[in-house]
């Protein structure tokens, strides 16, 4: 049976957060259980101090860094841990939501917390996501409470009254995203044919706008993989556009399929599946990915920062 728990530590300063985390990182290695910490770099090095010498007993991360882009941290960061540790419980200190994250980021970081509860439901172990409360917004407390069955304090721990299904949570902020400037640069595609100038022509305005070679060739494979779906299971044609936005290079991909799985791009899939990798691999190469998707209409936007 499984003993899995999500938890949302509601924290208001240094003090409180070492009081909620601490316990909970020594409970793990007490028990010989791995420990992952995927926190921003403040609070893990704040964490690697009061741990001392056990600080090298604890996997400590970056979550501003390994999980930038909310779609990556499941399969990258959380299932890659759980995968190395496995048939051991697992406690792991999980931080997706900080002050700084930007507007367009957020609905993915709150799908993701919804779909910890779905993925690793048959695990062993524990997972706690800390909350800044005096840095975020009311709302995004509340949201909290939906994505997490349990809300602890660094002097409580209760039931949430307001979880819910994460299904629904994920379908909640399944949002229309905003129409692309203007002057966006626009293709159309409806053929494989297409791809080696879609290629070109994603390459050619990423290097107008600025994006280093390297980034430039993550936008091209992940706009690639894109259309590609479109053509092979979306009915063929599709428009492809991009722009710049908020220090980002922004390519999006608008077809007339209908995305239903929301663990899409989240986990890969079976060793002897043909599909459905496409996008994982989006999101491991891009700095975000917003996905809005209706029957007839799916459009996948995907960021990488121009820095």
């Amino acid at each position: 049976m499984s003993t899995f728990v999500h938890e949302a530590l509601l924290y208001r300063d240094a003090p409180a957060y070492l009081a909620g985390t601490l316990p909970f990182i020594r409970d793990g290695l007490t028990a010989g259980a791995p420990v992952l910490v995927a926190v921003p770099r403040p609070n893990g090095d704040l964490l690697r101090r009061e741990l001392g010498w056990r600080a090298d007993q604890v996997t400590i991360m970056d979550m501003t860094i390994d999980g930038r882009n909310p779609g990556r941290i499941i399969p990258s960061v959380l299932h890659a841990f759980v995968s190395e540790n496995a048939g051991r419980p697992v406690f792991i200190v999980g931080e997706p939501i900080w002050a700084s994250r930007s507007a367009a980021e957020y609905p993915a970081c709150v799908q993701h917390e919804a779909l910890i509860n779905e993925v690793f439901e048959q695990i062993d172990g524990a997972i706690l996501c800390p909350y800044d409360t005096r840095a975020l917004e009311p709302e995004v407390l509340a949201d909290a409470a939906t994505t997490h069955p349990v809300l602890v304090t660094a002097t409580d721990r209760q039931a949430s009254r307001t979880y819910a299904d994460p299904r629904e949570v994920v379908q909640r902020f399944n949002c229309p995203l905003p129409d692309p400037p203007p002057n966006a640069a626009t293709m159309p595609f409806d053929c494989v044919d297409d791809l080696p100038d879609l290629r070109d022509f994603v390459g050619k305005h990423a290097s107008v706008a600025g994006l280093v070679h390297d980034r430039m060739v993550d936008l091209q494979v992940a706009a690639n993989e894109l259309a590609t779906n479109t053509i092979r299971h979306s009915g063929g044609a599709g428009i492809a556009r991009v722009w710049t936005e908020a220090g980002h290079v922004v390519c999006d991909v608008v077809d007339g399929g209908y995305l239903t799985d929301p663990l899409a791009g989240r986990l890969a899939p079976p060793i002897s599946s043909e599909h459905g990798r496409g996008l994982l691999l989006i999101n491991y190469l891009c700095d975000l990915v917003r996905i809005h998707s209706r029957p007839g209409r799916t459009d996948i936007r995907i960021f990488i920062r121009n820095s």
